[in-house]
């Protein structure tokens, strides 16, 4: 047996490794475990099941993720030794498990430092996607449902939580459109790659010639903002001007300043109660209306904010992001990326991660150019 030598391969992972834990910060990562630990610990934690859901959420992700650096370290250790015990015993076995041993370690660090690079302000949100069944008649509303069924199979190989929300069905077969929640640590900055446009061509099953039909269909990614029901404002934000109330009503109405005008300052919004008798009354309803507003205000800015990130996609011709091919070959290929595989079959069946990850690579290097 020809003698090992992964010394430049070690080398260059450990040197990976090295950056990768700078960036994720394993000691504020250890900070962050202890003090959602306190959280997950008090007697109260569940009568609050929305919140203790979050802190538990959290506090899993963040132990598996530390759990996954130490044991890459150790890894790293034992694959040195597993490399000198083959050497020495001239084992083909036991450089063949050697080898193995590398292979794995190098992609579950190629998996890792692509994570180092959801950085961005909602990446670490939950998903949620929209597929709009596109161009091509019955084909695009099929191929609409492929690529539904496709992430929910990847969801599912990586145990992510993702519900289907809403789906409209086409009249003779597949999907008019759906959309799906993916909640799960970092979904968003996942899957934020997979929007845009995505091609189908292949022998239509649809077509009684049975010829070759190219379809289309659109993805879109936004992230899932969280909403609060109750907007606190400040008591420094609103200016709140009282006066006598006008118009018919009981005997105190025209004789007390009861009623109550509450202005938002940061954003102009006015608000005035008179229906009450008492100015406590007003005031604390002229609230309650002001919140409602503010809410409103603040949900229509995040409206706008998913749609920016979503941007237009057509789902047609000329701007396609990603083709699969059925025939007259078998492949599948990103147009930004350059990265293909010629596996259809297994990619519809949630195979996504190769895509992904280059996606978000190609995303880093375009943002920096």
């Amino acid at each position: 047996m020809d003698e090992l030598d992964f010394s430049e391969q070690i080398a260059a992972l450990r040197s990976t490794f090295a950056d990768i834990r700078s960036v994720v910060g394993v000691d504020k990562l250890t900070a962050e475990i202890a003090d959602l630990s306190e959280q997950a610990g008090v007697p109260d934690l569940w009568d609050d099941t929305e919140k203790a859901q979050k802190i538990t959420s959290a506090l899993s992700h963040k132990q598996a993720e530390l759990a996954k650096i130490v044991s890459i370290q150790s890894r790293l250790d034992d694959l040195e030794i597993m490399v000198e015990l083959a050497n020495e015993e001239s084992d083909a076995s036991a450089a063949a498990d050697a080898q193995a041993e590398l292979t794995s370690i190098q992609k579950l660090l190629g998996e890792l430092e692509v994570q180092t690079l959801l950085n961005g302000e909602f990446d670490s949100r939950a998903a949620v996607v929209t597929i709009r069944a596109g161009a091509g008649g019955v084909d695009a509303s099929d191929f609409a449902e492929m690529l539904m069924r496709m992430y929910l199979r990847w969801a599912e190989q990586h145990n992510y939580p993702a519900k289907v929300l809403d789906t409209s069905y086409a009249e003779e077969a597949g999907i008019k459109s759906t959309t799906i929640e993916v909640d799960a640590p970092y979904a968003f900055g996942t899957l934020s790659v997979e929007a845009g446009t995505h091609r189908l061509v292949r022998m239509s099953p649809f077509n009684s010639a049975g010829k070759r039909q190219t379809s289309f269909a659109a993805v879109e990614v936004i992230p899932l903002i969280e909403q609060t029901d109750v907007v606190e404002v400040p008591e420094g934000d609103i200016r709140v001007d009282v006066f006598r109330s006008s118009g018919p009503g009981g005997q105190s109405v025209n004789t007390t300043d009861s009623a109550v005008r509450i202005t938002h300052i940061p954003t102009g919004t006015v608000v005035s109660m008179q229906n009450e008798k008492s100015q406590i009354q007003n005031r604390a309803a002229a609230m309650r209306v002001l919140q409602s507003r503010l809410l409103l205000i603040e949900r229509e800015r995040e409206a706008a904010q998913k749609k920016e990130l979503a941007g237009v996609i057509t789902a047609s011709w000329g701007d396609q992001m990603r083709s699969y091919v059925l025939a007259p070959y078998q492949m599948v290929k990103d147009l930004r990326t350059d990265y293909e595989v010629n596996n259809p079959s297994a990619v519809f069946d949630g195979d996504l991660d190769g895509f992904i990850s280059a996606g978000i690579k190609w995303r880093k290097r375009d943002k920096s150019d």
